[in-house]
């Protein structure tokens, strides 16, 4: 494997184009879809090309940075590495390599909880900004077991996926003939026992009594938010009124996402609901966003609309197999500045001055 910068990597989006060199065509078709017709794989990113920023002139931005506070936690610029998982499918180190890159970089690094390696090891290998990606389980003693197992592994923040109870697969994948390879099992859910399959009765659906037997219900996220001892953050938030419960139900913060288009195709796309989301809980109430992002650029449109911070999820991988942690540092490294460059030419010193007026709406090409 690559362990070192290849030629040709001028902007954070070239990890993309590089990665076909280094995955082959079944683990890239599985990375770069999302379910059925890819529809809201595409959809995030056409969002982002609905705005332009506009230019200002003579603004003094010689004290400029990227640094801000984000549940509790001093981040040196407002990029998390998302909760991907299967990483062994991009390189053998796995979120291993990913952890080192996220400890280079000051990075907040969000752990899945189907990660190649357990969250204990990540968690050696990462920086101090450490949140864990949670599934519930269908067993509440297994939920509490990994929530514990985080707890003990020093992370700070739980991040509960909720619009993930049913994953269709992309038929980009599919006509690649991918199948997930033996060794990319889930490493945190070795111990625990697979639930039985409950067969079904004439008449049940495959969908209603079968895939959503086990789905998150409210009773399930309130007794969640009985247990923890870390701050609970929701990803999944599409919709403004499940953005006003669950900030009234008591969580630390919401991540505007539609599962990287991997549940439900033709799903609004993320940037898309982000301004909704952010009127709905107000502006001191923490919002991300997670989905599309391949450039500074797009995470300036993202902080425009009413983001805190944005999340690189398969930015992450693309990087991850051309170059390994070297390859997600430098991953990193361009999109902050890919970031002060914008912020610069918009005449924005701080996070805090980019505002929904630094854009205007942009008609395609």
């Amino acid at each position: 494997m690559n362990s070192s910068i290849p030629s040709g990597v001028w902007n954070a989006i070239d990890y993309e184009q590089l990665a076909p060199r280094h995955m082959d065509a079944g683990r890239l078709a599985y990375v770069a879809g999302g379910c059925g017709w890819d529809t809201a794989v595409a959809a995030n990113r056409a969002a982002f090309a609905a705005w332009a920023i506009v230019p200002r002139l003579l603004r003094d931005v010689r004290g400029g940075h990227t640094r801000l506070t984000l549940g509790g936690l001093e981040l040196p610029h407002p990029l998390l590495l998302a909760p991907v998982a299967h990483q062994r499918l991009a390189h053998p180190d796995a979120e291993i390599a990913t952890a080192c890159a996220a400890q280079a970089t000051g990075t907040c690094l969000v752990a899945s909880t189907l990660s190649s390696c357990t969250l204990e090891a990540i968690a050696a290998a990462s920086g101090p900004a450490r949140w864990f990606q949670l599934y519930l389980q269908p067993e509440r003693a297994h939920t509490q077991g990994l929530l514990r197992r985080a707890e003990a592994a020093g992370y700070c923040a739980i991040v509960l996926t909720l619009d993930a109870s049913i994953q269709l697969a992309s038929r980009s994948a599919l006509r690649a003939g991918f199948a997930m390879p033996a060794d990319c099992a889930p490493a945190n859910l070795a111990t625990y026992p697979a639930p039985a399959a409950a067969p079904l009765a004439e008449g049940d659906s495959r969908i209603f009594q079968g895939a959503m037997r086990h789905a998150p219900t409210w009773d399930d996220l309130h007794w969640l938010l009985g247990v923890a001892r870390l701050p609970v953050w929701v990803k999944g938030v599409l919709h403004p009124d499940d953005a006003r419960a669950l900030q009234a139900a008591g969580v630390a913060g919401l991540i505007v996402s539609n599962h990287g288009g991997r549940s439900l195709d033709g799903a609004p796309a993320a940037l898309h609901a982000l301004p909704a989301v952010r009127a709905a809980v107000g502006e001191g109430y923490p919002v991300l966003l997670d989905g599309g992002v391949r450039s500074g650029a797009d995470a300036f449109k993202a902080l425009a609309l009413g983001a805190n911070a944005v999340l690189i999820g398969r930015l992450q991988m693309y990087a991850l197999a051309v170059a390994g942690a070297l390859g997600v540092a430098h991953m990193l490294q361009l999109l902050t500045e890919e970031l002060h460059a914008c912020m610069a030419q918009a005449g924005c010193a701080l996070l805090c001055d980019i505002t929904p007026d630094c854009l205007a709406p942009q008609t395609p090409c």
